[in-house]
């Protein structure tokens, strides 16, 4: 028993030491962005609908030239507060590639609401070919593939540096991130002040169109969160009232029997 004991030990040891020294080789040293605030946190958190449609906006914008949103359908944009008439307007400025048409060819339509995001890219080799070999990630599950998920993001988007830290062997084509493992990342800084031009009022800043598609990919990734936490308060609601119920019963059925 002891001699297990000894392997286990040994076992769980090692294991450790190379799941420490992968994570370090992948660059799990570098540090982790700090923790924001979000509306949707605690228990009756929800989205800020105009943070999201700003949040699109940046996607539309900036991040849909090269980055997919596969998963997202035009009609689930109704979950950010856009109405029929948006939706559909929004689906006709995209092509969608459909048929084949009776001459068995396939052809270029307007989006409707029913269509899902198309890629920017016919294809893999396209997408790394336009991006000095690298593929953009599709983005709809981005929040939950990074550990840290929107603040990942958020710190991604906002921690470029313009040089490298001296000795640093930044590797050509490439730009230093504080965030991204490794440092070192094939996109360029996508985002800068006034990149985006807000028609509420909301200030132009780097800091605020990184928080506003941070939380747009949030809600893509997650866009049950609210009717999730609804629902597990009307579940906690419900438990509650049945113990209660179950406890007068009790107390009924037992008064009268003698201890």
């Amino acid at each position: 028993m002891r001699k297990f004991a000894l392997t286990a030990i040994a076992a769980a040891f090692a294991v450790t030491a190379f799941t420490g020294g992968a994570a370090k080789a992948a660059g799990g040293d570098q540090p982790a962005p700090a923790a924001q605030d979000w509306s949707w946190q605690g228990l009756f958190g929800t989205y800020d609908r105009a943070q999201l449609q700003r949040g699109f906006q940046v996607f539309k914008n900036v991040c849909a030239g090269c980055h997919s949103l596969r998963f997202i359908a035009f009609r689930n944009l109704e979950g950010i507060g856009f109405n029929e008439d948006q939706i559909k307007a929004i689906a006709a400025e995209y092509d969608i590639v459909d048929g084949p048409n009776d001459d068995g060819d396939m052809f270029d339509r307007p989006g409707i609401p029913a269509d899902y995001f198309p890629s920017p890219f016919p294809n893999e080799k396209a997408a790394a070919a336009s991006n000095g070999g690298a593929i953009p990630p599709d983005l709809s599950l981005m929040n939950k593939a990074r550990v840290g998920g929107p603040d990942y993001v958020f710190g991604l988007l906002t921690g470029y540096e313009e040089e490298a830290p001296e000795g640093f062997d930044l590797a050509d084509g490439k730009y230093y991130n504080h965030y991204f493992p490794g440092h070192q990342i094939s996109m360029a800084p996508p985002l800068y002040d006034e990149a985006v031009e807000y028609t509420d009022g909301t200030p132009m800043t780097l800091e605020q169109h990184a928080r506003d598609i941070a939380a747009f990919l949030n809600w893509t990734a997650q866009p049950e969160l609210e009717a999730r936490k609804a629902l597990g308060m009307k579940v906690i609601l419900f438990l509650i009232v049945l113990t209660a119920m179950l406890y007068a019963v009790k107390r009924k059925i037992w008064r009268d029997v003698e201890h």
